[in-house]
C-alpha cells in the first residue's frame, strides 16, 4: 500500500492569482492537470500554456496528464452506447500509467490534481481518479473555492446524502450504498460522445 496525501482542485471561474493563492495556501508544489482538453475560451487564463508559464513563475511544477487521466478517453473499448464507463477506463493502460506517475510523484511533491469543476462531486477527478487513488492507500483532500479543505470521506458522505443513501439500512452495507451513489453520479457526469451513441460504434 502507498501512503501520502494528494489534493484536488477545480479552477472553476477563478482568476489566475486566486487559483495560485489557493495552491500556495495549501503548500502545493506540483499541479497535475487531468483535463482532456486543457483550453477554454471562457477561462483562457487556464489554457495549458498559460497555466504552465504562470505556475512556473511561482515555483509550482506543472504536468499535463489529460491523455492518461482525462475523462474523454480515445479508447473506444471504454464506451458503452457513447458513454465512458469509469470501471473500464480505470483498467486502461494509459490510465494505470497516469495513476502510477501520481503515486511516484507524490513521494517527492505535494500534488494537486487539477480539473475544471469547482464542486469536487461534479468532476471525474473525484468520482474516478480520487477513488482509484484511495484504493492505493492515498489520502485525498479536496480544495474548495473558499480555501476550505474537505476530506474525501466527507465528500463521499455528501454524495450518499445527495442520493438519499447516507442512512444505514438493513439490506445494504455502507460500501454498497457508496458504490450505488458513485454509479448514479457517474451517470450524471461521465463524458458522452454523441457520435458513438448515434452510429453504435462503441455499443457493448
Amino acid at each position: 500500500m502507498t501512503s501520502g496525501t494528494i489534493l484536488t482542485i477545480g479552477h472553476s471561474t477563478h482568476d489566475f492569482p486566486t487559483l495560485v493563492g489557493l495552491l500556495c495556501q495549501h503548500g502545493v508544489t506540483a499541479v497535475a492537470d487531468v483535463r482532456s482538453v486543457p483550453a477554454s475560451r471562457f477561462t483562457p487564463q487556464f489554457n495549458r500554456d498559460s497555466m504552465e508559464r504562470g505556475l512556473r513563475k511561482v515555483d509550482i511544477k506543472y504536468v499535463f496528464l489529460g491523455k492518461e487521466l482525462g475523462a474523454r478517453t480515445e479508447d473506444l473499448s471504454c464506451y458503452v452506447d457513447g458513454r465512458v464507463q469509469y470501471s473500464r477506463l480505470a483498467q486502461n493502460s494509459d490510465f494505470v500509467s497516469g495513476i502510477d506517475r501520481l503515486l511516484k510523484g507524490a513521494q517527492a511533491e505535494r500534488i494537486a490534481i487539477l480539473c475544471t469543476e469547482g464542486e469536487p462531486l461534479d468532476c471525474h477527478r473525484t468520482v474516478l481518479v480520487a477513488r482509484v487513488l484511495t484504493e492505493h492507500g492515498v489520502t485525498i483532500e479536496h480544495i474548495h473555492g473558499d480555501g476550505q479543505i474537505e476530506s474525501h470521506a466527507s465528500a463521499m458522505e455528501r454524495l450518499m446524502t445527495k442520493f438519499g443513501l447516507a442512512e444505514a439500512d438493513l439490506f445494504h452495507t455502507r460500501t454498497e450504498r457508496l458504490g450505488e451513489a458513485l454509479r448514479r453520479q457517474e451517470l450524471r457526469i461521465a463524458y458522452v460522445n454523441e457520435e458513438l451513441r448515434t452510429d453504435g460504434t462503441a455499443e457493448a
